[in-house]
């Protein structure tokens, strides 16, 4: 191919190393008033009393806002498409604060330094309520974290708030008590994955106007511009039409900024004032004020015949949502398909949860949307049954593997793995890692031993049969290309993939197009950027739009150089004729004529397709860990990461690979450093990252990363997802590492220093 499978720079490197890149924040108006908010002191209080006099005398000061000045209809912050899943359980600012950092009140002023000064003179009075801070005992708690009676569902998800329940799960295939019976091995333990955050470098900001027709302009940095537009219309209570919604560059987002954070605070006030207004959280505000990863505890049991065949994966959770319900119920039920289908020649699957409503910090969408979870479990769980039985690890995972054309317990009627190079995957990265060549546990110096870990892990490619995407492709007027599409580049390189596509079905070179992202009143309708969706939905529609496009070119050129269309040859700038006549044109001559009044038939030239799939193709990967343990202290340091990802056909190897090494870092910052710690009045000690300890590149040892190339029969090319699945395998590998290493059993993240020395105590 002549752009597919090439290593093509980001369209927007030059601009991004130069520093004129423009953010959100670069596109602030001179004259926007600056908000701040007052946030809540307790875990969960009724305010009982707001007084802002003092507040109002400040000069500069504009406004104070509370709960009494918002509207009532109550919404989810989760960026999904409509009808949600999520409960709608948030107003902009409600008279219960549920969570340390809660919104109290919205502060105005001309700058920023009186509007803090401003928050400092209001005086509040709450009724402080006994808060719900342990998952264990919040079903039934005293205190209702949701007491509410206009708290909606859309949709039956088991939710019950008034007992703490936020939502529930429940599959059960076949007789997980009797086959258990049956099985010669069964391993059990509880695992515990807690809240990380995605530590996005550019915090949540958001400002807004009103423009020349009196409609509300959001700018804000964000994943989801079509889904915010529809929440800002419900929150607020006006037409979506009368709301527009632009996304600058993203200064990363993780998830983190599938959730709307900062830009409903902001919309009330320029829809309230009619002015222009700034929000721009803090870090200690991102950390503390927005979502997380959900924390979940698992208990699992898997069961084994003697011959290695899993029979049997029970996998029971209670998970934290936080105060809101933001993609409690998504993020779980997501964990599903990618994680239990890996191994399927078994007869009984169980896989539920109960997620609880607490007064800690909202969970929500972080990169591996609930398969990083429900895989941490899962993958240790398998290890320790293979070392049970004796087996290498990976032999008993190749035995139990699912095959393409296969299905699983949990899959729908008909529904099979359509494409996969699993096994091949697998024997690459025991070829990296040398798995078969050397002991997986050994000494390195008197202190310290090195240990392997291996994991594997699905992912998806979209949501099927729910979300689709439309891309529109003009010929311009000066014969060059525009693609405009409303998914979200948050610094992956996502536009890059998207016109390569493009420019492999219309021929012509990159320079050629530009791409128009993510502003509601230009774009089509694109759900954004998450659940692994750009390349494989938002990409297949972009091939589409090409292929019109080009059909309609091509049937153009026929008409001005008069010939059939099967004697045209057109290789996406100039078209020549077959028969024999020997005539050029170039889309630079045929465009203009295209606009005026001159030619056999004035029209521009669109290609527009809207895509969704049936399926959601799961992408695979391998994680081989390499670590040494300090067996004096506890100390783990990732020595080597064997990485091997079948994303389908690659499009761009520079920018998947960077993809894998990204989601890898941040899996072994799950594994190993974030740590996310409430004191025991539910103050969020872990708030910054002198405290939040992310990896750097000191931390993570040296990453390698290969591919094996699969053909998805219904993706573009034969794509799939890539940005998800690589996040996935860091949790369990390093476990498994770290019990090769020293024989500490880990169970619960991040495995820091502490953890593993106690263990390795307890094994004493």
């Amino acid at each position: 191919m002549k752009h597919v499978g090439k290593s093509y720079k980001k369209v927007d490197a030059k601009t991004i190393l130069s520093g004129r890149a423009a953010y959100t924040e670069d596109l602030i108006p001179a004259n926007a008033l600056v908000i701040k908010i007052l946030r809540s002191p307790h875990a969960m209080a009724k305010i009982l009393d707001i007084n802002y006099a003092a507040a109002l005398k400040i000069p500069g000061v504009e406004a104070v806002f509370t709960y009494k000045d918002v509207p009532q209809v109550r919404f989810t912050l989760a960026g999904q498409t409509y009808p949600e899943v999520s409960a709608y359980d948030s107003l902009i600012l409600d008279q219960i604060v549920r969570y340390v950092g809660d919104a109290v009140a919205i502060v105005v002023a001309q700058d920023e330094k009186t509007a803090l000064q401003a928050c400092d003179v209001i005086k509040v009075q709450y009724e402080v309520m006994e808060p719900v801070l342990d998952i264990h005992t919040a079903i039934d708690h005293p205190t209702v974290v949701h007491p509410e009676d206009d708290l909606i569902y859309n949709m039956p998800v088991g939710g019950e708030p008034k007992r703490n329940i936020a939502c529930s799960y429940s599959r059960v295939v076949g007789d997980i008590e009797a086959e258990l019976k049956a099985c010669d091995y069964v391993v059990e333990d509880t695992y515990f994955d807690q809240a990380t955050v995605q530590s996005a470098m550019e915090t949540f900001r958001t400002f807004c106007y009103i423009d020349q027709f009196d409609r509300l302009v959001c700018t804000s940095s964000t994943q989801i511009p079509f889904h915010l537009r529809r929440h800002l219309a419900r929150a607020l209570d006006i037409p979506a039409s009368k709301i527009r919604v632009i996304k600058p560059r993203i200064g990363g987002g993780f998830g983190s900024k599938q959730t709307a954070c900062s830009e409903m605070l902001c919309a009330f006030v320029t829809w309230k004032l009619k002015k222009p207004a700034v929000l721009i959280y803090t870090r200690h505000e991102a950390n503390n004020c927005s979502t997380s990863r959900h924390a979940r505890e698992w208990n699992i049991r898997l069961g084994a015949t003697k011959d290695g065949i899993i029979q049997v994966i029970d996998m029971v959770a209670l998970s934290d949502a936080g105060a809101y319900g933001t993609h409690a119920f998504t993020t779980f039920t997501a964990g599903e398909h990618k994680s239990i289908p890996l191994y399927n020649k078994g007869k009984a699957v169980r896989y539920e949860s109960k997620i609880v409503y607490t007064n800690h910090m909202a969970g929500g969408a972080f990169r591996g949307y609930g398969a990083t979870e429900a895989l941490w479990p899962l993958e240790c769980a398998v290890t320790k049954l293979a070392k049970k039985m004796g087996m290498d690890e990976i032999e008993l995972r190749l035995k139990n593997l699912i095959d393409v054309g296969e299905t699983s317990l949990v899959y729908e009627p008909g529904e099979v793995l359509e494409s996969g190079l699993l096994k091949e995957a697998v024997e690459k990265a025991k070829q990296m890692a040398r798995w078969d060549e050397r002991p997986h546990s050994w000494q390195i110096d008197e202190t310290h031993r090195g240990g392997l870990g291996v994991a594997l892990a699905f992912q998806g490619s979209g949501v099927a049969k729910f979300d689709v995407a439309s891309v529109e492709i003009k010929l311009q007027d000066d014969g060059n290309y525009t693609l405009y599409t409303g998914s979200t580049d948050m610094g992956t390189g996502s536009n890059t993939v998207l016109m390569q596509m493009a420019c492999e079905v219309l021929g012509c070179p990159l320079e050629n197009m530009t791409c128009y992202e993510a502003d509601t009143d230009v774009v089509p309708f694109d759900p954004g950027s998450y659940a692994s969706s750009t390349t494989y939905v938002t990409g297949t529609a972009a091939k589409m739009a090409a292929e019109e496009l080009r059909s309609k070119i091509v049937a153009t050129f026929a008409k001005y150089l008069d010939v059939a269309e099967r004697d045209i040859e057109f290789d996406g700038l100039t078209a020549r004729t077959l028969d024999g006549s020997n005539k050029t044109m170039t889309t630079a001559e045929l465009a203009p004529k295209l606009v005026v009044s001159l030619g056999p038939e004035p029209e521009q030239l669109v290609g527009f397709a809207t895509w969704g799939s049936h399926t959601s193709p799961p992408p695979f990967m391998v994680g081989i860990a390499e670590v040494s343990v300090d067996t004096e202290t506890g100390q783990v340091t990732p020595l080597d990461y064997y990485a091997v990802v079948d994303c389908g056909t690659i499009v761009n190897p520079t920018l998947a690979k960077v993809q894998a090494e990204g989601g890898i870092v941040q899996g072994l910052g799950m594994a190993l450093y974030e740590e996310v710690r409430y004191s025991s009045n539910g103050h969020l000690e872990t708030n910054n990252f002198m405290t939040y300890k992310i990896p750097t590149r000191q931390d993570t040892g040296r990453i390698h990363v290969d591919f094996v190339e699969s053909h998805e029969p219904t993706g573009a090319f034969g794509v799939k997802s890539i940005g998800e699945v690589v996040i996935n395998t860091s949790c369990p590998a390093v476990q498994g590492a770290i019990l090769n290493a020293c024989g500490a059993n880990l169970t619960t993240l991040p495995m820091i220093s502490e953890k593993v020395f106690h263990a390795l105590m307890a094994n004493e």
